[in-house]
């Protein structure tokens, strides 16, 4: 009989799903770095009114800190697609 790893260097296919479930796709959704949420609040209503494009935001840090999801939920916010390199 062999056991199932549950430790292994991949995602399974149903926890990506799962992930993407609970992600966070509003800025009101997302939980945690109040000074960036409320910077971010900032920029994208500006950038509302003016009608124009969000100026550059430049996110990063150390890897499991929520900046892919940050960019998700500021491209959600401003109602353009993001297109994802890595």
């Amino acid at each position: 009989m062999t056991a199932e790893r549950i430790i292994s260097g991949t995602a399974a296919a149903d926890e990506e799903a799962v992930e993407r479930a609970i992600r966070p796709r509003r800025l009101e959704e997302y939980v945690g770095q109040l000074p960036v949420k409320t910077q971010l609040e900032i920029f994208i209503r500006a950038a509302g009114q003016r009608g124009e494009a969000l100026d550059h935001v430049l996110i990063f840090g150390p890897p499991g800190l929520g900046k892919t999801t940050l960019a998700h939920i500021i491209a959600a916010e401003l109602g353009v697609n993001l297109r994802q390199t890595s």
